[in-house]
């Protein structure tokens, strides 16, 4: 895993360069950035059952073909199972968050993620309408301005929107 400071610095040593100015500017955005980007981390992960609650609760009424007898998510056990796979996807979302990089992501939680639902004969579609309905939620309890350290937020809410797309496209 790298934050987004090690990514820049790794990429221009294998180059041999030093760092551009707009690298530089994009890393400088990062840390005026920071003090959101830790309130928004810390709004999802205090909200967070709260949101993996509603986010299967939708998910549910929506399909609840998955519920049902033979759905992927009939018993408890199956139901649970669904529940903690969106825990996981939105705590590493908040690292993504934080470090201001996907691949902590990418490498703990998406790679082989899809493979392994297919091997389960877990609908990829289904879970990712569910890291969606994680998204919605998340970006709504973020996106309030009380209490927030004040600014604009629209780049880091649209960085947070393209980890959960990300995290949708990898499983479905």
């Amino acid at each position: 895993m790298q934050d987004a400071f090690s990514k820049v610095v790794a990429q221009a040593d294998t180059r041999g360069e030093y760092l551009s100015d707009s690298q530089l500017d994009a890393l400088l955005n990062l840390v005026r950035d920071g003090n959101k980007r830790i309130d928004v981390v810390n709004r999802i992960s205090s909200n967070a059952s709260t949101i993996v609650a509603n986010a299967t609760r939708s998910l549910f009424a929506e399909q609840p073909q998955l519920i049902a007898p033979g759905g992927n998510a009939y018993t408890n056990r199956r139901a649970a199972a669904c529940i903690r796979d969106l825990e996981i996807i939105l705590r590493y979302v908040t690292y993504a968050i934080f470090a201001g990089d996907s691949s902590v992501l990418d490498d703990r939680a998406l790679n082989g993620l899809r493979e392994t639902y297919l091997a389960l004969g877990t609908p990829g579609a289904s879970v990712a309408v569910g890291i969606q309905k994680l998204k919605e939620a998340s970006l709504a309890i973020a996106g309030d301005p009380n209490g927030v350290t004040r600014g604009d937020c629209s780049s880091l809410l649209a960085e947070v929107a393209a980890y959960f797309d990300r995290a949708a496209s990898a499983v479905g």
